[in-house]
């Protein structure tokens, strides 16, 4: 090798070292979403992703995101837990071992958010569920947080509610025995509302089961009860069947709904037949003012639609989490370390300015937050009034 040659490659050499110092991007933090891109949710599962995309965007554009004295890359790895709890608990290691992230935002639903919250708890690992509102998925896990409420407030609120519209004193429900979160729901309401109402007042308490198309039988036995309203705490895509057939039977009683009923396709499939219905939920983007129009307007700019409740609550999920990250001052090179300073940093973030409402983190996991009562009129899900515990 003659020494010309020798120099051309020592040139060579130091040009890609220099090459890849001037270009070397900033340290990485890896962020896991655990969410139902196909499936029984894919809909509100990949309105979530649109949602962590806006910021990941924002993020992008400032250049990453500082903690202390380090800017960090932070890479989003949306892992499909296909809408089954098994898939999401597989996803869960991969993403804690083989992926290292720093936190886990999802599951969506409580049927995968309870199995992965034990996981990542078991993993001292973050996670904040953006839509999970049993209070088993945080019970007794201190490393696991919801941005939204628990699906019992809803029963108080709403039996405030419907006194104050309706002017209520009997009740009937309409629910899938089936189904956990309907169930409970379900319970959670009749206790809440024959505690103001007295024993009996929910005249009409009516099941059915995963996959029934025909609600006739338990819609003409609310009819002769005497309720003067209907609640049935079902899934989005399960509504419109039901207030389809109550209208074609002429049941002409006030249907109301639980958040359940956020997210989806709802009023697309409802159409006119769903105006003038109320749900509890944590968000409307009808009506918004302040940071919820700063989403939704960069919701509706970047897709065309408005935002649902599981979007919202994705956007608030994940920049709560970006902030509990910030707000450690600091990370060092050991994951599980920084992995717990972030816990300890969410439960302390407070007075959180989130597209779904003011709300303060604590160590149960779960925020302090109003409710929404929503309305859907015209075909768009209206902010009607907020409701606190």
């Amino acid at each position: 090798m003659n020494h010309a040659f020798r120099c051309m490659l020592f040139f060579l050499a130091l040009l890609v070292v220099s090459s890849q110092s001037s270009f070397a991007s900033n340290p990485q933090l890896r962020i896991g979403f655990n969410i139902p891109l196909t499936g029984m949710f894919e809909l509100v599962g990949n309105h979530s992703k649109n949602a962590a995309e806006l910021v990941r965007k924002e993020l992008e554009a400032q250049g990453g995101l500082k903690v202390g004295d380090t800017t960090y890359d932070v890479e989003f790895l949306y892992g499909d837990n296909g809408s089954n709890p098994s898939t999401a608990s597989t996803l869960t290691i991969n993403q804690v071992s083989k992926e290292q992230v720093i936190g886990i935002v999802g599951p969506l639903s409580s049927l995968q958010a309870i199995p992965v919250g034990q996981m990542a708890n078991s993993f001292s690992t973050p996670m904040i569920s953006p839509w999970s509102t049993s209070p088993i998925t945080t019970r007794n896990k201190p490393f696991v947080f919801r941005s939204c409420f628990i699906f019992t407030i809803q029963g108080p609120l709403l039996t405030k509610f419907t006194a104050k519209e309706f002017n209520a004193t009997k009740a009937a429900v309409l629910y899938n025995e089936l189904n956990p979160y309907s169930r409970g729901m379900a319970k959670a309401f009749r206790e809440s509302f024959e505690a103001v109402n007295g024993p009996g007042s929910l005249v009409s308490f009516e099941q059915f089961r995963t996959g029934d198309q025909d609600f006739s039988k338990q819609l003409e036995k609310i009819r002769q009860s005497g309720a003067q309203f209907i609640f049935t705490p079902q899934h989005f895509n399960e509504v419109p069947l039901i207030v389809k057939q109550a209208k074609a039977l002429n049941l002409d009683l006030p249907i109301i709904g639980s958040n359940s009923w956020a997210g989806g396709d709802l009023v697309g499939e409802c159409g006119s037949d769903c105006d003038g219905l109320y749900f509890s939920g944590n968000y409307a983007p009808g009506g918004a003012t302040g940071i919820n129009k700063k989403f939704v307007d960069a919701y509706k700019a970047e897709y065309g639609s408005s935002p649902d409740e599981p979007a919202a609550l994705t956007w608030d999920a994940v920049r709560a989490l970006l902030q509990a990250i910030k707000d450690t001052g600091g990370l060092s090179d050991n994951l599980l370390a920084n992995r717990v300073a972030v816990k300890n940093a969410l439960v302390n973030v407070k007075n959180f300015d989130g597209a779904s409402g003011m709300m303060s983190f604590n160590e149960t996991g779960t925020p302090s937050k109003c409710a929404v009562i929503v309305k859907i009129q015209d075909g768009v899900l209206n902010f009607h009034e907020s409701v606190c515990p």
